[in-house]
């Protein structure tokens, strides 16, 4: 399925994304939130999982086109997380854009569209996203698509004294 946004397209995932995708995941300014940048083979394998999982669902994590230029910006969409929170089970929103889009409002226009579809094509009743507690911007984008924050909790995918182990969810119930 393929989405509109004023100024954005979600959509599948294309071979012609791999590359940008690699680029923007072995950014360390994009990566500034994650434990690790991506080498490229692991940006594929990632994309391989993000298609597959699109493809049972019939949602996921879509690539986001700039619709006038064409360009890959990132993604955005939502996932069932594959290791336990201390609010599993659910499904979280997230997002990742190449710096090159930051600042214009894409992710929340794109996020806005994304929970849209969970709500109302998917029967979805409730939408987290979490993320470290340093990370400020996500945060707002989080807060500027209506979500409430909650809990703050430890990854557990991070190792005691982590920078980023310490996190923060937020939710957002269908209306």
């Amino acid at each position: 399925m393929v989405y509109e946004t004023e100024r954005l397209i979600l959509r599948p995932w294309r071979q012609s994304d791999r590359q940008p995708f690699a680029a923007m995941n072995a950014n360390s300014q994009v990566m500034r939130y994650f434990p690790s940048r991506l080498t490229a083979e692991l940006s594929n394998l990632l994309a391989d999982t993000l298609e597959e999982k699109m493809k049972v669902n019939g949602w996921g994590f879509w690539a986001v086109e700039e619709k006038y230029s064409g360009a890959f910006t990132g993604f955005v969409g939502l996932n069932v997380p594959s290791y336990p929170l201390p609010f599993s089970p659910c499904v979280e929103i997230g997002w990742r854009l190449d710096n090159a889009f930051w600042g214009k409002g894409y992710a929340p226009e794109a996020a806005r569209k994304a929970l849209e579809i969970g709500f109302e094509q998917y029967g979805m009743h409730e939408i987290v996203s979490f993320t470290a507690l340093v990370n400020t911007p996500s945060q707002r984008v989080m807060e500027k698509i209506g979500m409430v924050r909650g809990e703050e909790f430890d990854h557990p995918a991070l190792e005691a004294g982590h920078p980023l182990r310490r996190h923060v969810v937020y939710r957002i119930k269908k209306s």
